[in-house]
């Protein structure tokens, strides 16, 4: 399946929050779809779910007018949406049965993922007696249940230890290789590195950066070195580099990177001509090499410019 979003806009009122958003994802691939609070993630995954009517644009599904109602779609909102003084039971069968599944279905379907994410146990407790951490993967288990083509995730990780996101990795994974179409959104950027290959950046409502994660780190990451010397801070490093190799590296781009500098090289000039200057002053180096920026770094470029949020920005 390949899901393609074009020209979305969407308005609350005179807001307008979504100011023509495009982007497409395809089955057995994850998107990561990121995001300051108020940039727009949540209107567009409503959209996409039937809960909003867009504006303008249009949703495809291989080319199709996309009908969520003809799909089977599983959906993790960031908050929690059960019924807290509901048994986790049956609230997972009937909305496994809202999903189009017979009551004998959403029941096998239930207590499976109940076991596989290891809350079997909880079946017939009120969701308000488990802890943070359960209810998150009780919430997970009512995403699934109808093993839905899309899956959405949204902040998934939110509640979880080490040890249960550990499961929540290993049946993220699983879905992907099942052929899944996966959008994962979350402000966890290492999340978001470990299942994505491809994310969205949206800002002010429009997207500001998309493609293939690794060529985006690729073209991030061109002309930049990162050095570390024994011996001297990165403080120290990145004085000196300012001071005494301004003509191959750009001074404003020089950066501290823990113990390390971020060195920019000013154009025309390679990471050759740097080599020569360390040998010139025969340093001690512990690292040097081509530097890649984590997403997080590439995200706070993006985006790293949100104002004061209004209660209305939020809810976008």
């Amino acid at each position: 399946m390949k899901l393609e979003v074009k020209n979305l806009t969407k308005t609350f009122g005179e807001k307008e929050v979504l100011h023509g958003i495009s982007f497409s994802i395809e089955s057995g691939k994850a998107l990561g779809l990121l995001g300051r609070n108020g940039a727009g993630k949540t209107t567009t995954i409503r959209i996409l779910m039937d809960v909003f009517r867009a504006n303008s644009g249009e949703i495809l599904l291989d080319g199709s007018k996309f009908v969520p109602s003809r799909h089977r779609i599983g959906y993790l909102p960031e908050e929690r949406g059960l019924y807290p003084k509901k048994t986790v039971s049956e609230q997972i069968i009937y909305l496994g049965m809202l999903r189009g599944l017979s009551q004998k279905t959403a029941k096998e379907n239930m207590k499976k993922w109940l076991k596989r994410l290891g809350v079997e146990e909880y079946e017939n407790r009120k969701l308000e007696t488990l802890s943070k951490g359960n209810q998150q993967k009780v919430q997970l288990a009512q995403t699934l249940v109808c093993d839905p083509e899309i899956v959405i995730l949204d902040e998934p990780f939110s509640g979880l230890d080490p040890v249960n996101s550990q499961i929540l990795k290993d049946v993220v994974n699983e879905q992907i290789a099942q052929g899944k179409l996966v959008i994962f959104s979350s402000h966890q950027m290492s999340y978001v590195e470990e299942f994505c290959e491809d994310v969205v950046i949206i800002n002010h409502g429009e997207i500001v950066l998309d493609g293939e994660l690794k060529e985006i780190k690729r073209s991030y990451g061109q002309n930049r070195l990162v050095l570390g010397v024994i011996g001297q801070t990165a403080e120290e490093l990145a004085e000196m580099v300012r001071r005494e190799w301004n003509t191959i590296v750009r001074p404003a781009g020089v950066r501290k990177l823990q113990d390390e500098v971020i060195l920019e090289l000013l154009p025309g000039h390679t990471a050759q001509e740097v080599l020569h200057r360390i040998a010139e002053k025969e340093m001690d180096v512990e690292l040097f090499g081509k530097y890649e920026p984590s997403l997080t770094e590439i995200f706070v470029d993006c985006a790293g410019d949100e104002t004061q949020e209004t209660q209305e920005d939020r809810e976008a």
